[in-house]
């Protein structure tokens, strides 16, 4: 029944939307003006909620974790919040709004935060069943609906929201296709080259990325549910389509009531963020400032503050917008990707700095003024390890130095910028608009540990993306301030890692809750529950199921398996060395045959097997080990392999058996728990097949011994190893790695690698030369000893589990029954295996769908 205007609710500031914008705007004013009523309609049923984050839910994550506040907070700030209810039309004349549900509200000022709708090309056939969009939660759950009904899925859009939505359906399963318009990925962002990297890298991810491709006609298909037709005359099968190809402001509203509004859409504002009519405002993504819509969450979070200011302070109102900068730093489909400024070098007389890793698949660009003084922009792909500073470089107009290409380039040494050269206006969190002086100026106040800082300024708390950078700018500044900066491990424990392990030795504690009732406070987290179950394995090695340790253990440990995206788990039996016997090797393709298990050689010689199901794993671990297998601890921080060539006994250069040392190392340091995994290599001559010299320890032989390489690894942050020792016999190359490995669990970060252990350690290589070859510190034998035992303990974690049978529990779905759980269904992806054409390698689109397959299933 439609309410007359005796039946008006009046309200001073009403806010029309509850998305991230329109919440932020709520938080800021209640800052500044705790009394003013304020009313917020939200046309969806939940609250506020964040999207940066959306697709986490296809992960497990629960709404309420996605869920920006409560209602109780709400009710808290004395805002009458009022849910499903959309909003009809705006009559500004007479200060009122109207409401589908027949409501009337008047307003003295009223704030538009209505977001953006997705853009649907008008394509034939886009509105049939099955055919999607990716905004709201509304829309994953009837992506999660459509899904359960579909193999193979299709995103219509490359850029940031469409790879996205391709991570959301790849986490659902389905055979996941990415269809972009223009010639590359993230067109607005990256340039030619880092977009066809970046399609690359997805493509071996398991996602077919199809570019220069326009839709013309979604018709029903003859393999699947429709064929999408291109104008080229190809076609594409799909089950599912989601369309990702942009946005659009949702202006609706303004534009009814006679609000001024872009040629393109969105609802004109001056520079404090008021529409045509001044008692209205418009912010996020609905707003058009100067021809521009903004799509991210940062400029919405600035209109929401300036808004804020206007409304409270009035003529004493000092914010205002002027635009915002557009970078982004993420990581698509596990990708990380970033964009800065000026990425195309459209700025005349701008100069790109250029720097490719093929093997790592990194590409960094740089772009700068003419002069070579100024920072215009940047693309990273692959390593965004940069960003940071680049940005800094960038936001803040600071000189370049005087060779800016050493900024990209890898163990420069010149990619961190000191957090106390930048000055005080310099954004350190542009999602809440934090600058470097808002943290000095908290820090002066007395506020002087990270996570009280994070509390009172808001910063690293939106996308988290300035963590890194806000912990630098804190530690630097306390240490100028003399303030003993905190290396405690986490809010339960006022320890460092090494002195919780030193606690660990000297009071001889052997379980979390010891630990925890001596030394700390509450009931632990997820920090120290896996760092201290590590250091107990590390100091005692006792099985990690055992009843004491095993609520400490990672995923991964807990089932001594890595699981995977689709919820199965793979299984790597140790093969030290890579030496097998032919009857091994027929164990193993039996039981994969046997289980319908994919079976993958990996980079460190051994043979992974993928596909296994939870209940599945004790009954594949007691076939390998009764064939003699052991567990290859791929699923742990650990020792993982020691790779070999084939050394002296086949190869006509190996002057050393390179395949026996090999076995003898591994099967010493096989267990080892450490901060992060360990992989070795030995080489049987110079030629080096075995890539020693990218491990955390790297033995090359010699005419006369062994060379010793420390600390080097690969992957995302590649480290060639240093050079420790020359032409050393066994026995001395065996006691320098015992004190090596026992020094770097015992000083080391947790989740800290061998490399960056070695960069942090003050004097670097050569404090550990003088540490384990002279034995500056007259703890050598200690830690010889203490490897000893560590190795003359080993004991196989399958094996233990199978002779438990209270351990065999865990691996079953019912408590109550060994059944397998008849509702889960695992789909076979992988149909054929077949060579790239030409074509395909040059537009890096490798048809051969993979399932989530990684060096060594890396936990």
């Amino acid at each position: 029944m439609q309410q007359t205007l005796q039946d008006t609710v009046k309200t001073q500031i009403l806010v029309i939307g509850n998305g991230m914008v329109g919440h932020h705007f709520i938080e800021q004013l209640r800052q500044r003006d705790a009394g003013c009523r304020v009313t917020v309609l939200c046309g969806e049923p939940q609250l506020a909620y964040d999207r940066v984050y959306l697709s986490s839910y296809f992960t497990g994550t629960p709404f309420s974790e996605l869920s920006m506040s409560t209602e109780q907070w709400y009710q808290e700030q004395q805002v009458d919040l009022q849910l499903n209810c959309w909003v009809e039309r705006i009559v500004p004349t007479e200060r009122l709004v109207y409401c589908r549900d027949g409501r009337v509200y008047s307003y003295e000022k009223l704030v538009l935060a209505t977001g953006s709708y997705p853009f649907v090309p008008p394509i034939p056939g886009n509105d049939q069943p099955h055919c999607l969009v990716y905004r709201t939660l509304q829309d994953l759950q009837n992506i999660e609906a459509s899904a359960a009904q579909s193999k193979v899925g299709v995103v219509i859009g490359g850029g940031l929201l469409g790879l996205e939505a391709a991570n959301a359906l790849k986490q659902l399963g389905l055979e996941t296709h990415v269809v972009e318009f223009a010639p590359q990925l993230m067109a607005v962002q990256l340039d030619q080259a880092g977009g066809a990297l970046l399609a690359q890298k997805i493509q071996q991810l398991g996602v077919t990325v199809h570019t220069g491709k326009g839709t013309q006609a979604i018709v029903p298909g003859t393999q699947c549910r429709y064929q999408l037709q291109f104008a080229d005359g190809s076609t594409l099968e799909t089950d599912l389509v989601l369309f990702s190809a942009g946005i659009r402001p949702y202006d609706q509203l303004g534009r009814s009531s006679g609000l001024a509004v872009g040629e393109r859409g969105g609802i004109v504002i001056n520079d404090l963020c008021q529409t045509s009519d001044p008692s209205t405002y418009a912010i996020g993504e609905c707003a058009l400032w100067q021809q521009k819509i903004f799509g991210l969450v940062a400029p919405g979070y600035q209109m929401a503050r300036v808004v804020a200011d206007q409304l409270v302070n009035q003529q004493q109102a000092t914010l205002t917008f002027s635009g915002a900068d557009m970078s982004t730093k993420l990581k698509l489909l596990g990708v990380e990707v970033g964009s800065i400024g000026d990425a195309h070098a459209k700025t005349p007389g701008a100069m790109s700095y250029l720097f490719t890793d093929p093997k790592a698949g990194h590409y960094k660009k740089l772009v700068v003024s003419q002069n070579g003084k100024k920072l215009l922009g940047a693309v990273l792909v692959g390593d965004t390890s940069p960003y940071d500073t680049l940005l800094q470089y960038a936001l803040n107009d600071m000189p370049l130095p005087a060779n800016p290409e050493q900024l990209i380039l890898p163990a420069s040494g010149q990619t961190a910028l000191p957090a106390l050269v930048l000055p005080d206006s310099a954004t350190i969190c542009s999602c809440h608009n934090v600058a470097k002086g808002d943290i000095v100026g908290a820090i002066g106040a007395g506020v002087c540990d990270l996570a009280s800082i994070k509390q009172c300024t808001k910063a690293a708390t939106g996308c988290g993306g300035c963590s890194a950078l806000l912990k630098s700018v804190v530690d630097e500044e306390l240490k100028a301030r003399g303030v003993e900066v905190s290396n405690h491990l986490c809010e339960h424990f006022a320890y460092s890692r090494q002195e919780l392990l030193h606690l660990i030795q000297v009071e001889g504690l052997t379980t979390f809750y010891q630990i925890l009732s001596q030394h700390g406070k509450g009931h632990g987290c997820e920090i120290c529950k896996p760092t201290i179950g590590s250091l107990l394995a590390s100091v005692h090695n006792e099985y990690v199921l055992k009843k004491p340790h095993v609520g400490l253990q990672d995923t991964n440990d807990t089932f001594l398996a890595n699981m995977q995206k689709d919820g199965s788990y793979s299984i790597v039996p140790r093969i030290a060395g890579g030496e097998i016997t032919a009857d091994k090797l027929i164990v193993i393709g039996q039981v994969a045959k046997d289980f319908n298990l994919y079976c993958k050689i990996t980079g460190g010689q051994r043979i992974d097997l993928f596909g296994a199901r939870l209940e599945q794993l004790p009954q594949i671990w007691r076939l390998l080990v009764d064939a003699g297998f052991e567990t290859g601890h791929a699923y742990g921080k650990s020792l993982r392999t020691v790779k070999s060539c084939v050394g002296s006994t086949w190869c006509r250069y190996g002057v050393q058996d390179s395949v026996g040392q090999a076995i003898a190392i591994e099967n010493r340091y096989k267990g080892l728990r450490a901060p992060h995994k360990i992989k070795m290599a030995v080489s049987g001559c110079t030629r080096e097949c075995a890539e020693a010299q990218s491990k955390d320890i790297g033995i090359i032989a010699t005419e006369r011994g062994w060379n010793l390489y420390v600390c080097g690894n690969g992957g995302m942050r590649p480290r060639h190893a240093d050079l420790f020792a020359t032409d050393l016999d066994t026995e001395t190359l065996i006691s320098y790695i015992d004190r090596i490995l026992m020094f770097y669990i015992k000083t080391a970060d947790r989740l800290t690698r061998t490399s960056v252990w070695l960069e942090k350690l003050d004097g670097g290589l050569a404090y550990l030369q003088d540490v384990v070859i002279n034995d500056s510190l007259g703890i050598a034998s200690e830690l010889e000893a203490q490897m000893q035992r560590l190795a003359g303990t080993y004991a196989c974690e399958w094996k233990a589990t199978l002779d438990d049978p209270q351990s065999l529990k865990r691996f079953r779905h019912f408590v109550n029954s060994d059944k397998a759980d008849p509702n889960i269904l695992f789909v076979e992806e992988r149909a054929q295996i077949r060579p790239a054409t030409a074509e395909e390698k040059q537009q890096f689109q490798l048809q051969i769908p993979v399932k989530n397959l990684t060096e060594e299933s890396i936990a």
